[in-house]
């Protein structure tokens, strides 16, 4: 019997966009099962929760975790990356993945922390060309990249 092959990825999803489901639907496309760890950030005023709906609605086969009050110190680092993956190793208690999925350097720490697969996905930006910052700093300007309810909350905390 074949092993079941779970993903995950994690990010704070502030906002959500175009590159974010790209990732998420490559996942989706290779994995049996997909996880999506949503952190707190003070980057954006909406919620955790708010911005795990969003996954949600797009994606209602994914399971969410939430990652509330992480730890400060991020960094490829030694003590960084300890810190980090020991927070990250317990929302994942339960979990038995095989692959990570991302779009950073990050990755292979993860990957490597946890013994598994290092899945990255358009690391260049070059099938979807956009970050959150981008959004965040002009949102109008780069409407595109956003799907409308996204783009509907953003603007409803930030008018």
């Amino acid at each position: 019997m074949e092993k079941e092959k779970i993903g995950f990825t994690i990010g704070k999803f502030a906002p959500l966009h175009k590159g974010h489901q790209f990732l998420i639907e490559t996942a989706l496309k290779e994995m049996d099962k997909v996880i999506v760890v949503v952190y707190d950030t003070d980057l954006i005023e909406i919620p955790t929760e708010e911005r795990a709906k969003w996954i949600k609605e797009l994606y209602p086969e994914i399971e969410i975790k939430y990652a509330h009050n992480p730890p400060s110190k991020y960094g490829l680092d030694d003590e960084s990356v300890r810190i980090q993956m020991e927070y990250l190793t317990e929302i994942m208690k339960d979990e038995k993945p095989t692959h990570f999925y991302s779009s950073e350097k990050y990755g292979a720490c993860v990957a490597k922390y946890m013994n598994i697969v290092d899945r990255r996905v358009d690391n260049e930006r070059k099938k979807v060309p956009i970050r959150a910052t981008s959004l965040r700093n002009d949102i109008d300007a780069n409407k595109k990249w956003v799907e409308d309810t996204v783009y509907i909350d953003f603007k409803k905390h930030y008018s």
